[in-house]
């Protein structure tokens, strides 16, 4: 009796703990965490967070905000995935393709950016919290490529003119190539080889990181290869630190020959609710419906890109290093992220697959590595933003430009969604993306509509045939079956045939060899003998 009792009191408790860890998935490696876990936490953590600052700074020129909001945007997200994301490897923060989508979206105004990252992580957490992953299975591979490959060329462009050193280019794309080519000739020449030099150079350690031989490959010492691959993978932050460097020097001398970042606010942003109102330059005030009905579709097309790519990514190093993720826990992580970074300035951010590399070459063990990438933006955000001032344009723009190639994939084999999406794309992002999506949809409905039917055999019912009939009979036979590609078999249903003279057994005798040589049946069925 007793043991009876005691079963069933524990079975809810089980339940309930059960329940619990499904909603905190850190209650499912945090009893096992050990000092091995944490020394090869603290090093991916101090790797991607080399990688995180000058990234985060770069794409918050995509974004069109300053360049501290990409730092806002890059913390917030190593706290929240570490009690409730399912991959040991991701990293959630800003990314090329989310500033992009963030500034067609905002145009650049910071407020506005930051109560778009609480509505998307609202809708994000929602979607979790219903279990609604499934509805991204609705973006097709194609839509997906077609957009990546248009952000990188938009995105990659983009930065052009700051390699250049132009100032007054449009934002739009075709005047942004027209103006861009037009002012060559006002290119400034420091910015021109600076940001040359930066690209020479992370293109050089990518390549070399790319072709690192294998462990027992006597190319390289272990040392050897250990010290370029890291060199390698922290090729963004040397770029960035060596151009701070070099800027720095010729400002201290009066010569002013590069475009620098400027001005920046200091110190770590203040904890306060996103604005749900603005004021424009006028001094009129615009309230929260207006502000939401100007963000228009960008509300629907931001959370479902934002989930895409990081669930995407997620699935991808799960199935590479042999564990699964939860796609809804992962919608209720990134939508958390986003609602609590709104608390803190941040826009819309999403997994890195970069970083996310980064993170699981270096040997990551758990979600808590991004504690220690967090903490490294938060102390650069307390103590380095003085000198982020002094940060070349051309420096950034070719981090970008190294960021976003590798997106440019063109191997995809639906080529109608592909294209629509990749073409409109260059006239509005979220557009491109709801096209695609469009035209994927028409498709399936026109293929689930009219599916493909092939007809190996026709069934005739013939109600009575006389010898003014055969010419007409043969010719349909002959048509609709041995002129096909390939010929069809036939069946001929003879039940309500009363009446046949010698004519049409000769016509009928002369088919059937022609079947015969065709290799194919003529098949007379239900025949009766009526005495």
């Amino acid at each position: 009796m007793s043991e009876s009792l005691l079963g069933s009191a524990s079975a809810p408790r089980c339940c309930s703990f059960s329940t619990v860890k499904s909603w905190l998935p850190i209650l499912t490696w945090l009893p096992n965490y050990n000092l091995r876990w944490l020394q090869m936490d603290v090093l991916a953590g101090l790797t991607v967070g080399m990688t995180v600052v000058p990234q985060a700074l770069a794409y918050a020129d995509v974004a069109g905000l300053p360049v501290q909001f990409g730092l806002y945007s890059a913390f917030m997200g190593g706290f929240i995935y570490m009690f409730l994301g399912t991959s040991k490897d991701v990293t959630l923060g800003p990314t090329a393709i989310m500033s992009l989508l963030c500034f067609s979206v905002v145009g650049g105004e910071p407020h506005r950016a930051v109560l778009l990252s609480l509505l998307c992580g609202l809708i994000q957490a929602t979607m979790g919290l219903l279990r609604l992953g499934f509805l991204l299975d609705f973006i097709s591979y194609p839509v997906i490529k077609g957009f990546t490959c248009a952000a990188a060329v938009t995105i990659g462009f983009g930065q052009v003119k700051n390699i250049l050193g132009l100032r007054g280019i449009p934002t739009e794309f075709v005047l942004e190539v027209y103006y861009t080519f037009a002012k060559i000739p006002e290119a400034r020449v420091g910015d021109v080889v600076l940001g040359l030099l930066c690209l020479i150079f992370l293109i050089t350690l990518t390549f070399m990181k790319m072709t690192l031989p294998s462990d027992d490959a006597p190319t390289y010492t272990r040392v050897a290869r250990k010290l370029i691959w890291a060199v390698a993978t922290m090729r963004n932050a040397l770029v960035v630190v060596g151009a701070t460097v070099v800027s720095f020097s010729w400002e201290a001398f009066g010569h002013h020959i590069f475009t620098i970042t400027g001005e920046t606010a200091q110190g770590l942003p203040p904890f306060k609710p996103p604005p749900t109102s603005d004021t424009t330059a006028n001094g009129t005030n615009v309230t929260f419906g207006e502000i939401v009905k100007d963000f228009g579709s960008g509300l629907a097309v931001i959370p479902f890109m934002g989930l895409l790519e990081s669930i995407a990514i997620a699935k991808a190093f799960g199935s590479q290093n042999g564990y699964r993720i939860v796609a809804n826990q992962e919608l209720l992580a990134i939508g958390l992220t986003n609602i609590m970074g709104s608390f803190v300035s941040a826009y819309p951010v999403t997994g890195s697959f970069g970083r996310t590399a980064v993170n699981s070459q270096t040997g990551v063990c758990t979600p808590a590595g991004g504690i220690v990438t967090s903490s490294i933006v938060l102390l650069s955000l307390a103590f380095l933003m003085p000198a982020f001032c002094y940060i070349p344009k051309a420096s950034l723009a070719a981090v970008i430009i190294c960021a976003v190639a590798p997106m440019a994939d063109y191997t995809v084999l639906d080529l109608l969604p592909f294209g629509v999406t990749f073409l409109v794309c260059f006239w509005e992002v979220q557009y491109g993306i709801i096209a695609g999506v469009a035209m994927s949809g028409a498709l399936l409905l026109y293929n689930t509509a009219r599916p493909k039917i092939k007809v190996l055999i026709c069934l005739f019912t013939l109600s009575g045939v006389s010898f003014p009939a055969t010419e007409y009979l043969s010719h349909f036979i002959h048509k609709t079956a041995l002129q096909e590609s390939p010929p069809r078999s036939v069946v001929l249903d003879c039940h309500h045939v009363s009446v046949i003279d010698y004519t049409v057994v000769t016509e009928l005798a002369d088919l059937l060899r022609q079947f015969k040589a065709q290799g194919v049946r003529l098949v007379f069925a239900r025949l009766e003998v009526r005495m």
